[in-house]
């Protein structure tokens, strides 16, 4: 009989590393995998179990959880590389990427016809959120499927909504979330290097906006980022470019116009394209930057 409490785990990236060691504390027994051997020897050190491949991951586990960039390597996973023909009949794929809410509808239905099930449930709250636990994660999956699931999703995140019960809705939810995630901090790079270009020490403008109706979340996270020299990364420019045109996507799915997206979507393009596509997203402040002396 497999464990309940044996959990496999493919992507272990710096949220994934995250989320998963964080199983770990709450006493689950997690096998991960990731395609860098580093990754997968961090994990070990941290006290988990690794797999050589995705398949060795999803053997015997009660539920996979796949924290991969984007759906494309989640399909990979599990249809390329095994990863569904080694999970148990009746266990639970965990699809926690931000993914377009139409492709992870055609996931689950793909995963549910071999008989296992499926929760859609992207996540916020970045590394920071994923080492204590406090992620919000936006699940959808049928009410049956998230009661299994739910001590599992409430360890790694104590924001846990069930928002609907058909897979897509908390990839939808995601998508409203990264949309105003990429225009605060979009916003926020403007106005302080707005703030530079009318001579305005920054650090004085960070300051005096992070205490003012002004502020935002994103602008007290990234803002302090922005005026370094080369910060920490905690979001690459690249997770932007993509987060953001999935929601440009679903926006003409929809038929809705997105201008304010589109427009952020457009400063971390041209950020990445300056060759800052791996560095902090705060660093899209370098393309105002880059505007701000053409206009001199």
């Amino acid at each position: 009989m497999t464990d309940s409490r044996h959990i496999g785990f493919v992507g272990l990236g710096a949220m994934g590393h995250a989320m998963a060691t964080t199983l770990l504390r709450h006493q689950y027994r997690v096998t991960g995998y990731d395609i860098r051997e580093e990754a997968r020897k961090k994990f070990e050190t941290a006290g988990g179990n690794s797999a050589s491949d995705a398949k060795g991951a999803a053997r015997d586990v009660a539920a996979l959880v796949l924290m991969t960039v984007n759906i494309d390597q989640a399909e990979a996973v599990l249809f390329e590389n095994g990863a569904l023909d080694s999970l148990p009949k009746g266990a639970t794929v965990v699809l926690m990427a931000t993914c377009a809410p139409s492709r992870v509808a055609a996931l689950s239905r793909r995963v549910e016809a071999t008989g296992r099930t499926f929760v859609d449930a992207p996540v916020s709250g970045g590394v920071v959120g994923a080492e204590a636990g406090t992620l919000t994660i936006m699940a959808a999956a049928s009410q049956e499927t998230f009661t299994r699931a739910r001590p599992m999703l409430s360890a790694m995140g104590s924001g846990l909504v069930h928002i609907g019960t058909e897979p897509g809705q908390g990839a939808a939810m995601k998508i409203v979330n990264q949309l105003l995630c990429g225009v605060h901090i979009a916003v926020a790079a403007e106005g302080l290097a707005f703030a530079e270009k009318q001579g305005i020490d920054p650090k004085v403008a960070l300051e005096i906006l992070s205490g003012s109706a002004a502020s935002s979340w994103m602008l007290k996270n990234r803002g302090p980022r922005m005026l370094q020299q080369d910060p920490a990364v905690s979001s690459a420019v690249d997770i932007f470019v993509k987060d953001l045109n999935l929601v440009l996507d679903a926006g003409r799915s929809a038929k809705m116009g997105l201008p304010l997206a589109a427009l952020a979507h457009q400063y971390f393009l041209s950020a990445s394209g300056m060759g800052l596509g791996a560095a902090d997203d705060s660093q899209v402040i370098e393309a105002y930057r880059a505007l701000a002396k053409l206009t001199k």
